[in-house]
């Protein structure tokens, strides 16, 4: 993770975020094809932790917080050729940083990456519950 940038708030171009997402397979869950939902949901998030080699977006933490209590995690996505090197860790440790002392970080897992969460310290939760409008 030598050459990785973190960047805490960044502007990030769409097509960044699209490339990102399709490399990730983050797609497989997002509106990937709608350019419009996909800058609101980044314009919207009050704090995003990017990754960067050279100029290149390799990783994405977009969460919502109240920087007080809870913050959530909307998503995590690493580029496939930079997983396994740390930098989802490193996304989600800064997340927790930024986020405040005693701020709880809450995320609902995408179901390949279910067993990469206990991984790094999360808990199961038996209770997250979902409605889709």
């Amino acid at each position: 993770m030598s050459e990785i940038i973190l960047k805490v708030n960044a502007t990030i171009d769409v097509d960044q975020v699209q490339k990102l997402y399709l490399d990730s397979t983050l797609s497989e869950r997002r509106p990937t094809d709608d350019k419009d939902r996909l800058k609101k949901m980044i314009d919207n998030a009050n704090l995003t932790i990017s990754a960067w080699h050279k100029d290149s977006l390799v990783g994405l933490c977009r969460s919502l917080s109240d920087f007080s209590y809870v913050t959530f995690i909307a998503d995590l996505a690493v580029a496939q050729d930079f997983q396994n090197q740390g930098i989802g860790k490193a996304l989600i440790q800064k997340t927790q940083d930024e986020s405040g002392d005693g701020v709880k970080l809450v995320l609902l897992s995408a179901p390949a990456a279910n067993d990469y969460y206990p991984h790094i310290g999360f808990e199961a939760h038996p209770r997250a519950w979902l409605l889709e409008k």
